[in-house]
C-alpha cells in the first residue's frame, strides 16, 4: 500500500465517520456498466433479454456447446452433472437430482447457464441460444413437448415439477431449541439394547437383486446331480410376444452406427457389453421388454413387460422417437430422434448383435 494512500486512511479513521469526505478517487458507474454487470434473472422473468428458441435449436446447440460434459441427451457424463430425469426420486435412497426433478424455477436455469456455461467459455452464448438450450432441457425432462419455443413473453408461464418442493428454513424455530436444552449427563436411561438392526429399518444399501450391499448372492446350491428349482411365474406376466426379425440392409446398419454414437455413453453392444446406465442391447429385437438381468428398470418399463410385450419393429421405432410417449416415468434422459431414417437405420444396426 502506497504512503499517500496510507495517510488518506490514517485522516479518515482519526477524524471519524461525520468527518469524512470523499477522497476524489475514481468516478460513479455508467448506467450502461452497470447494466453489464447486472444479468440476474428472477423467478418471474425479470431480467431477461428479448429472443427466443426452440427444442430442436437447443438439440444442435447443446450437442455442440454441453454434451462434451453432460452428455448427447443431458444424462451426464464421468462425474460431470446429469440434467434430466429423476422424476419422483427425490425420497429415494439415491435421489437423481436434475434440472427436472429438482430445481424450482426456470430462471435459475436460464442465468446459470447464460453466466457460468459452457465450462471454460463462460458468457459465450448468445441469448437466442439459452433460449433454445433451455428449451431442449425442459422437453428432456417431459416439461413441454417437442415443438415448443422458448422465450421472454413465454418464460413465467413454466412450472418447474418441484416447484413447491422448497419452503423458508424453519429451523430455528423447530428444531434449533429441541438441541438447546441442558443436556443429561448422568442416569440418562436404565438400560441400553439394541432393537432393530439397520437392514431391518431399510437403511442399508442393497444391491439390485435385494439383497444388503456387500454380502455375497444366494447362489440356490443343490445336491450333487440334481438340477436348481425352476424360477417360479407369477400369475399376472403374460407370455412374452414372438418377433420376426427382418434381414438386415448392411448399408442401413452401417448408418445406424453412426447414428448410435448418440447412444453408447449409455448402452452397450458387441462382445462383453454390460449395462452401464441402460440395459445392455445385444439382442434387443425380439427380447421381452424389461428382460435383462442384473438391471434395474423403471415401473413404467417393468409393467409393459408385465404385459407380455416383447421389442419389435414397431415397438422399438416409436420408442426411439418418443420414448417418455411409450413408457410413462422411463427413466432414459433421450429426447428421441426426430429422422424416421435415422431410427430404421438404428433399428438396423441393432439388429445385427445376437444375445450373448
Amino acid at each position: 500500500m502506497s504512503k499517500w494512500v496510507e495517510a488518506a486512511l490514517a485522516a479518515l479513521i482519526l477524524a471519524g465517520p461525520a468527518a469524512a469526505e470523499p477522497l476524489g478517487l475514481g468516478r460513479p458507474a455508467l448506467p450502461e456498466e452497470i447494466a453489464a454487470w447486472d444479468m440476474t434473472v428472477l423467478p418471474d422473468g425479470t431480467g431477461l433479454p428479448e429472443g427466443s428458441g426452440d427444442v430442436w435449436t437447443g438439440d444442435e446447440v447443446f450437442a455442440e456447446a454441453c454434451a462434451m460434459c453432460h452428455g448427447d441427451f443431458a444424462e451426464g457424463l464421468d462425474n460431470w452433472p446429469v440434467l434430466a430425469g429423476g422424476a419422483g426420486s427425490l425420497q429415494d435412497r439415491r435421489p437423481v437430482k436434475t434440472i427436472g426433478s429438482y430445481w424450482p424455477y426456470l430462471s435459475t436455469v436460464w442465468d446459470y447457464v447464460h453466466r457460468s456455461m459452457p465450462f471454460g467459455m463462460a458468457q459465450t452464448l448468445s441469448a437466442d441460444d439459452v433460449y433454445a438450450i433451455s428449451a431442449f432441457l425442459l422437453y428432456s425432462n417431459g416439461i413441454v413437448e417437442d415443438d415448443f419455443v422458448l422465450s421472454k413473453e413465454n418464460f413465467a408461464g413454466i412450472v418447474m415439477p418441484n416447484a413447491e418442493g422448497f419452503y423458508p428454513d424453519d429451523r430455528p424455530g423447530i428444531e434449533y431449541p429441541k438441541f438447546r436444552t441442558e443436556p443429561c449427563m448422568a442416569d440418562c436411561a436404565e438400560s441400553a439394547e439394541i432393537t432393530k438392526r439397520a437392514v431391518k429399518l431399510n437403511v442399508t444399501p442393497e444391491d439390485p437383486d435385494g439383497r444388503p450391499a456387500g454380502t455375497l448372492p444366494d447362489l440356490h446350491l443343490t445336491a450333487a446331480g440334481t438340477e436348481p428349482p425352476a424360477a417360479e411365474t407369477s400369475e399376472a406376466e403374460a407370455p412374452a410376444e414372438t418377433v420376426e426379425i427382418a434381414a438386415i440392409d448392411p448399408a442401413l446398419a452401417e448408418a445406424g452406427g453412426k447414428v448410435f454414437r448418440k447412444c453408447q455413453a449409455c448402452h452397450k453392444v458387441g462382445d462383453g457389453a454390460k449395462n452401464a446406465t441402460g440395459p445392455e442391447l445385444n439382442g434387443i429385437l425380439g427380447r421381452p421388454v424389461a428382460s435383462v438381468a442384473d438391471f434395474r428398470y423403471s415401473s413404467g418399463m417393468e409393467a409393459l413387460g408385465a404385459e407380455g410385450k416383447a421389442w419389435d419393429h414397431d415397438l422399438l421405432a416409436a420408442f426411439l422417437s418418443k420414448p417418455k410417449d411409450v413408457v410413462q416415468g422411463t427413466k432414459m434422459s433421450f429426447a428421441g430422434l426426430r429422422k424416421q431414417e435415422e431410427i430404421e437405420a438404428v433399428i438396423a444396426y441393432l439388429a445385427g448383435f445376437a444375445p450373448e
